[in-house]
């Protein structure tokens, strides 16, 4: 329990930063922006760690910080598979003309994607947790987890990006074609996303073994956080950071997850709830 609460109050601690975010400007923004990157890697490998043990938190740090780092790398370089982009200095040092933090985002978001997706596609089950045994063929299952869980990563971008080229923390040679409503960030960019997510998530099941095939009550912090970023990212790009072309893109996108997720975390909390009045007995017949 003590492990839980820890999750929890980190994550309030990473809530009450994207809050204050809106509300600063310039180089504390871009502070702030880095910050918050770090107490998200934190939360999702801490929670890895405590939940699942170091073998799966092993795996997530190679597979989303380390794959991560090597795709933006080969995507400055080369401009594959996300299209040419340049960073620029804000966010703190770089290797290899990646930000270090950029990796992190990877990690952050991955692992509650992944935990998101193992929920969508299990059953509950309300006397042990779900694991591998699944009605269907295992390959079906296999899939069905690893389209959800990049789905659920790769739709962040419609968020994530547009807000970042508007504070200028990186800038596309060529951003053509793009979304509607959405300039100065190219079709390819959220492309490239979803092919990395594809490859991150077909990794990280095997790698991280079987601790990561179920989900429990050990996980209601990461699904938190999910539809957290979910609900915050939309009302911030509607509301207080004027781009509502990317509230509308993010908010259809990641709807594909965060909505069923929603609803079957509500769906589950009303059948674990008990009768508000327990039933009346008979009242036994009084002689006069």
């Amino acid at each position: 329990m003590n492990r839980q609460r820890a999750c929890w109050a980190l994550l309030a601690v990473l809530v009450l930063a994207q809050i204050c975010y809106p509300l600063t400007t310039g180089t504390t923004r871009a502070r702030l922006t880095v910050a918050t990157v770090g107490l998200g890697w934190l939360l999702s490998v801490g929670h890895a760690l405590l939940s699942r043990g170091t073998r799966t938190a092993v795996a997530l740090v190679a597979v989303a910080t380390g794959g991560g780092f090597a795709i933006e790398a080969l995507g400055v370089a080369t401009g594959f598979p996300f299209g040419s982009y340049d960073y620029s200095g804000q966010l703190g040092p770089k290797l290899a003309g990646v930000p270090l933090v950029i990796p992190l985002a990877w990690t952050w978001m991955a692992w509650p994607a992944w935990l998101t997706a193992v929920r969508l596609s299990t059953p509950p089950d309300p006397v042990t947790p779900a694991g591998d045994h699944h009605p269907g063929s295992p390959v079906a299952l296999a899939v069905r987890r690893i389209a959800l869980a990049a789905l659920g990563l790769a739709t962040w971008d419609l968020f994530l990006d547009p807000q970042m080229v508007a504070e200028g923390h990186w800038v596309w040679r060529d951003a053509t074609p793009a979304l509607p409503g959405l300039p100065g960030v190219p079709i390819s960019n959220y492309l490239g996303w979803l092919l990395f997510a594809v490859l991150l998530m077909t990794a990280l099941r095997p790698l991280a073994g079987p601790a990561v095939a179920g989900t429990d009550r050990r996980d209601h912090p990461m699904f938190a956080l999910y539809l957290w970023t979910y609900g915050s990212s939309v009302l911030a790009h509607a509301v207080f950071l004027d781009l509502p072309a990317s509230a509308l893109w993010g908010a259809a996108g990641m709807s594909v997850t965060a909505v069923p997720l929603a609803l079957t975390l509500l769906r589950t909390r009303r059948a674990d709830r008990p009768a508000s009045r327990p039933p009346r007995r008979a009242r036994a017949d009084v002689p006069s």
